[in-house]
């Protein structure tokens, strides 16, 4: 891919490690001069370190990581951190069977995370026909339902609530939940769904 948006500096590293010895020398509240004269090094080279614009030997980053108390291999996590984004246009969610999918009931899953972070998972979901109406949805985490078209009583535990488009609901999923009353049809809600990761 020729996109220079996609394109990775030849210098990533170097800024990631100088972000990193930013970060815990504001957090520890030290300056730059306090930390060059802690670490053995001059001003001047803690200051390109921090900007990314030398490759510092290792043992000018053990120097500087003993002098912020921390251990070397911590300067190098930002870089090692895996970023990770999901672009979907209009209407390419990907279609899903999941608990409590029936007929009228169709969700579109919007993005997902892997690894071992909180699980979220955003969907689009649609109510189309009348029948099918259940309130019985329950599962761990917690949930967040925002109206963008139709109009729907929507129940959790024992409340029930009138939604419109532009609102919204935030609750706790381990209690039963679900569209009881499908008033104004097509309903098209977003949902997310968040929890923790599995271990």
């Amino acid at each position: 891919m020729n996109d220079p948006a996609h394109k990775i500096p030849h210098n990533a590293l170097e800024i990631a490690i100088g972000r990193q010895v930013r970060r815990y020398r504001i957090q520890q509240g030290l300056t730059v001069a306090d930390l060059a004269r802690v670490a053995g090094i001059s001003n001047g080279m803690l200051s390109k370190i921090e900007n990314g614009q030398i490759s510092p030997s290792l043992s000018s980053l053990t120097s500087v990581a003993s002098a912020l108390n921390v251990p070397v291999t911590a300067l190098f996590r930002q870089f090692e951190e895996t970023r990770e984004a999901t672009f979907v246009r209009a209407g390419q969610g990907l279609n899903i069977e999941r608990q409590g999918t029936r007929a009228g009931h169709q969700y579109q899953l919007l993005g997902h995370s892997s690894g071992n972070q909180p699980m979220m998972e955003p969907y689009i979901v649609t109510l189309s026909e009348e029948s099918d109406v259940f309130p019985i949805f329950q599962h761990e985490g917690i949930e967040f339902i925002y109206v963008l078209s139709g109009k729907v009583g929507y129940r959790h535990a024992n409340k029930t609530y009138l939604m419109n488009p532009g609102d919204s609901l935030y609750f706790d999923s381990d209690a039963p939940h679900g569209p009881e009353e499908l008033i104004e049809l097509p309903i098209r809600l977003l949902t997310v769904i968040s929890r923790k990761a599995e271990p």
